[in-house]
């Protein structure tokens, strides 16, 4: 299955690694990592977390307050966002059609 980030989303990502870093040396990379294991869980089993709309799923990143919002297709799966669980909860709803 191919993963495709919404501009947004990758900005997200981006942003949260470098915050987490910030914070603590290679947080950010830990994080990048669980978002990695995060997508690898989805692909394997697109429809067991989440929904959020009768398209899009969220699946909790493990030991930070994130989360990944995607959309499953056929083949094909669209990161909407990685969203800090804290902060503009319904801030995905904009992205997709």
């Amino acid at each position: 299955m191919n993963t495709e980030f919404l501009l947004a989303a990758q900005a997200e990502l981006q942003e949260a690694i470098a915050y987490y870093n910030a914070q603590l040396a290679g947080l950010g990379f830990e994080f990048s990592d669980e978002v990695a294991q995060a997508l690898e869980r989805i692909k394997h089993y697109p429809r067991a977390w989440s929904p959020l709309s009768a398209r899009v799923r969220r699946c909790q990143v493990n030991r930070f307050p994130n989360s990944v919002i995607y959309e499953a297709r056929p083949g094909l799966l669209i990161i909407v966002a990685v969203q800090n669980n804290h902060r503009k909860p319904e801030g995905w709803r904009g992205r997709i059609r």
